[in-house]
């Protein structure tokens, strides 16, 4: 709830609980147990920001979000919640907020897309599974790409690109090192595989502007960005690469704010643990780049989970605002991180932060933001604003009128298939096999119609001597050394450049 030109998210005691839109984009973390609440915090930071101007992007994990866009009820609970809070003296109210829906299977939201050349050969090699070697030839296709100015667009590009290398590994190998076969096999294979989780759908065009999410509703309000995760989040190593992926193009694509007054967008990542489960060092390490220099930028990025420890050390500690629900301490494991979550908080001398954390009910948490001046504030136990949004999952009707209403609804919704690296194949193959028609087709004729030797031989031969003996030589020699190929090349790209994650931006 925005309320003077603050972000009320609750209530410790009778006093208000604010967090600073100066310092959201110092990052954020939203963690507890299963049913401790984490969904409705999320709400209501959600319409908050929206409320304040801001545009928001959510993963929406198990579908309960699309209903943003209706008002709440007042039921008996929720009017309890209100009166017992004191709420509407701070003009708390039910209310619908301004959503846009997408997906990436385009099923329950506008198609979210992105190239095959955006997404870079580091993500993609995350999304594969792809050893180091195998990573490194990844690149070296990029490289190569770039180089002769070949579009990827989508997998069959990347499929495309992948045989034309494998078909002429030797003659790269002096300039880009040795290429193996057998790497380039099992790079198509792991595409293949990637295309029967959904990336023949996830990679295409139109690809998504990040421009478009910035654009303000006309109430003012900032819009708020749905991605629908149900399917998406059964192929996890799709969802880590399209939310690394998402960080990675705010941050080549944006210009440098410094310090505003408000973000100039928030995200939220549901499920985060998910980001970092098995990724490798060198990825965790320029995750965390992204992490630090995107504040930079105006942008804000919450990461949600269940517990502190599944977030790596160096990524939590950009972590300034912390919104901490209930822990379970059924096991040592958990005892330990129940330790681990309260030390990462400014202690509260009027309670033991590691014994409230397991007594927390649900909806309320332990709040520990910034100032206004960016140092940490004293913990406290809080209880969260209920939602001004309808709870529960948006009907399937409602649903698709939602999404045909959307001002980028018609730019999105169809996909293109563009001249690109994939076509340039097909066509060069065309050419080699016309080429290789025409060779054929200028041969002279050595056998009978019943497979028997000619005598045409053996009459050129006779002939030799004679004019047309040697005029018959003179279109053989021609025919055997002129050149039927052409030169293989295109002008299909623009000039490309890659960011810190690999991914793409224009100069």
């Amino acid at each position: 709830m925005y309320l003077n030109q603050k972000i009320l998210i609750g209530k410790a005691d009778s006093e208000n609980v604010y967090l600073n839109p100066n310092m959201l984009n110092r990052h954020g973390l939203i963690a507890g147990a299963t049913g401790t609440g984490k969904t409705v915090t999320l709400r209501v930071l959600a319409e908050s920001l929206s409320d304040c101007g801001v545009p928001v992007f959510m993963a929406d994990v198990k579908g309960d979000l699309a209903s943003l866009c209706n008002a709440g009820t007042p039921t008996e609970s929720m009017t309890k919640r209100v009166s017992e809070m004191n709420l509407t003296a701070d003009g708390f109210g039910f209310q619908p907020f301004p959503v846009r829906l997408w997906d990436v299977y385009g099923e329950k939201g506008m198609p979210l897309r992105t190239t095959i050349s955006e997404m870079g050969p580091l993500l993609l090699s995350r999304v594969m599974d792809l050893n180091p070697t195998q990573s490194d030839i990844l690149t070296v296709i990029f490289k190569i790409a770039d180089d002769e100015q070949l579009l990827l667009i989508d997998t069959k590009d990347l499929k495309a690109m992948l045989s034309y290398v494998s078909e002429r590994a030797s003659e790269y190998s002096t300039t880009y090192g040795n290429i193996s076969k057998p790497s380039i096999a099992a790079i198509t294979r792991a595409v293949v595989a990637m295309e029967s989780e959904g990336a023949d759908l996830f990679f295409g065009e139109p690809a998504l502007d990040i421009r478009d999410w910035f654009t303000p509703e006309a109430t003012g309000k900032g819009p708020i960005h749905i991605l629908d995760c149900q399917k998406l989040i059964t192929h996890p190593r799709i969802y880590a690469a399209f939310l690394l992926w998402m960080m990675s193009e705010l941050f080549e694509n944006l210009p440098e704010e410094g310090d505003l007054e408000q973000p100039k967008m928030v995200f939220f990542f549901d499920e985060a643990h998910m980001l970092f489960d098995g990724a490798p060092k060198a990825l965790l390490e320029k995750i965390e780049q992204v992490v630090k220099l995107i504040r930079s930028k105006g942008v804000g990025i919450f990461f949600i989970t269940q517990s502190p420890k599944d977030i790596p050390d160096g990524v939590l500690a950009q972590l300034g605002n912390k919104i901490q629900h209930a822990l379970h301490a059924y096991t040592p494991a958990e005892q330990k991180a129940i330790k681990a979550a309260a030390d990462g908080l400014r202690a509260n001398p009027a309670f033991d932060t590691k014994t409230i954390l397991t007594e927390l009910g649900i909806g309320e948490a332990l709040v520990s933001v910034l100032d206004e001046s960016g140092v940490p504030g004293i913990v406290q136990k809080t209880r969260i604003l209920p939602p001004q949004s309808a709870l529960g999952a948006l009907d399937d009707a409602s649903r698709s009128q939602l999404i045909r209403s959307c001002p980028l609804f018609r730019k999105y919704m169809e996909s293109i298939d563009r001249d690109s690296a994939y076509e340039f194949m097909q066509r060069r193959n065309i050419e080699i096999e016309e080429a290789k028609a025409a060779e054929e087709a200028q041969k002279p004729k050595t056998l009978s119609t019943y497979g028997r030797p000619s005598s045409l031989g053996s009459k050129v031969a006779k002939t030799a001597g004679s004019t047309v003996g040697r005029e018959l030589g003179k279109a053989m020699g021609s025919a055997i050394g002129g050149s039927f190929g052409k030169t293989l090349g295109g002008n299909m790209g623009s000039t490309l450049g890659r960011g810190l994650l690999g991914s793409l931006f224009k100069f």
